[in-house]
């Protein structure tokens, strides 16, 4: 059995060593200064300084590292980009980092199998860019893919604004090559439409980082539409708004993108943007159709015809591709709007039944009365994948246990109608109590079960998504003067 030195600086000096003796100096960071940048993912109110942090460039030195971490019993964060928004990649300060950015590149591009083979750090947004002269490209498209990476769209299974015609991350990738814990290195999936044996690469998307490290991912590319339109629907209530997105799918409808913006967040995006859009409205909803030209004009009339009788009082359609794609740049920037007009933002993540969008904004609306806080909310409203924007100020009393007590309810509130605690952003540390509200017992044990027959030692990312027993007992005892459950307490800031 190996000794470790209590202390974390000796605890560091010893993992350093095990790992430089394995590894090109400039793989690993141990110095704290160097790793301070890694302390935090996108959800910023949690901070964790990490003990060491590798930059592995090859599956080889990605197995090196697990090596080492094995043997020392040091517990693993992988990380991609960073771009996350439930703290999934948040360090442990007695553990390693393992971040994938460095295997950034493009294997093989297959334009007749409309497949492309990538590394885990290659950009989103950059396969679509090497597809585009095969006129293909890849379908999931968060609203990060400027930055994030594809090995984070896995753990994290996101989605994007087109997930409702082309689906999520799981229904786009074909196949993932993993390393374990273990020190194996296994295949799950295949370039086929069907793998045999059990569907394991299904279990693995959206895992977070807590059954392996993904060192190549096989995605779909589906060809590009020849044209794409988009229709901005005003409203005069949110209402109103959250009906008429059921109306189109009602109708038949599967539009290539559904999102709804309220009010609040159409008057935070367009002056920073100029998207051209109507800040009178109390919400907008963005509908494009895409296909041939053909089809892309009778859906269009069908949409609009439909948007009309559900009681839009203004009806813009994009009549160029620029004109198209600035209607989505303010979508797509609601999040780095928000920082324009709020020192802070808590941006949460829930699914609710369509049908259900009316009731949970008006929710939301009494809730800001309740914390004395503004909600901006934009949401891929065709699957029901919310996003509300809780603004707060962190440098004023109790505004951040208010907006954590804010969120919180909010989840609940997807729970309680059918839905679900996330999305796309995963459960990371954010949501871990939530957990709780969602799943009995013998569910989250089941969970574990799971984890445990991938990583028995439990060193990849643990304490993140599925709570334990102790967790959820500490989550119940956690009230608000209202009575509302309230998330434990991170470090943060």
């Amino acid at each position: 059995m190996l000794s470790h030195p209590t202390d974390l600086a000796g605890r560091r000096a010893q993992v350093a060593q095990a790992l430089l003796a394995r590894l090109p100096s400039h793989v690993v960071l141990h110095d704290p200064e160097d790793t301070r940048p890694y302390e935090c993912d996108g959800l910023t109110a949690y901070r964790r300084l990490p003990m060491i942090v590798t930059l592995p460039e090859s599956e080889a030195e990605v197995l090196s590292i697990l090596a080492v971490c094995r043997e020392l019993g040091v517990r693993i964060v992988p990380r991609g980009a960073g771009t996350g928004l439930s703290g999934g990649a948040m360090p442990i300060e007695d553990g390693v980092v393992l971040s994938t950015a460095r295997l950034n590149r493009i294997v093989r591009m297959d334009p007749y199998g409309r497949l492309a083979v990538v590394q885990p750090g290659v950009r989103n947004l950059a396969i679509s860019e090497a597809a585009a002269p095969y006129g293909l490209y890849y379908a999931p498209d968060p609203s990060s893919q400027i930055a994030c990476t594809i090995g984070g769209n896995v753990a994290e299974n996101s989605g994007g604004v087109h997930c409702l015609k082309y689906g999520l991350t799981v229904h786009n990738v074909l196949r993932v090559r993993v390393a374990t814990i273990e020190g194996d290195v296994v295949e799950l999936g295949g370039e086929a439409l069907d793998a045999p044996g059990l569907d394991l690469l299904s279990v693995f998307i959206g895992s977070e980082g807590m059954l392996g490290i993904v060192t190549e991912v096989t995605v779909k590319l589906v060809p590009k539409p020849s044209v794409a339109r988009v229709i901005m629907a005003s409203f005069d209530d949110v209402v109103t708004g959250g009906n008429a997105v059921a109306s189109v799918i009602a109708a038949g409808i599967i539009p290539a993108g559904l999102e709804m913006m309220d009010g609040t967040s159409v008057r935070m995006v367009e002056p920073f943007v100029k998207a051209g859009y109507d800040t009178g409205a109390a919400a907008i909803l963005l509908c494009e159709a895409d296909g041939t030209p053909d089809e892309v004009e009778e859906e269009i009339a069908r949409m609009s015809e439909v948007l009309s009788c559900a009681g839009a009082t203004a009806i813009a359609v994009s009549t160029s591709e620029s004109e198209r794609m600035r209607f989505w740049s303010g979508r797509k920037n609601a999040f780095p709007a928000a920082g324009r007009i709020s020192p802070d933002y808590y941006c949460m993540d829930g699914t609710i039944p369509r049908k259900n969008l009316a009731q949970v904004l008006t929710r939301i609306e009494q809730m800001e009365a309740k914390y004395g806080l503004r909600c901006a909310n934009v949401f891929h409203a065709g699957d029901g994948n919310l996003h509300p924007l809780i603004l707060f100020d962190a440098n004023k009393p109790d505004e951040f246990e208010r907006a954590e007590a804010f969120g919180a309810e909010i989840l609940e509130l997807c729970v309680e109608v059918g839905g679900t605690i996330t999305g796309e952003h995963g459960v990371g540390v954010e949501k871990i109590g939530s957990m709780c509200v969602q799943f009995a017992r013998a569910e989250l044990d089941a969970f574990f079960d799971v984890k445990r027959a991938f990583d028995p030692p439990f060193l990849l990312n643990p304490d993140k998504a599925i709570p334990t027993l102790n967790r959820c007992a500490e989550f119940g005892k956690m009230h608000v003067a209202a009575g509302q459950l309230k998330f434990a307490h991170l470090p943060r800031f």
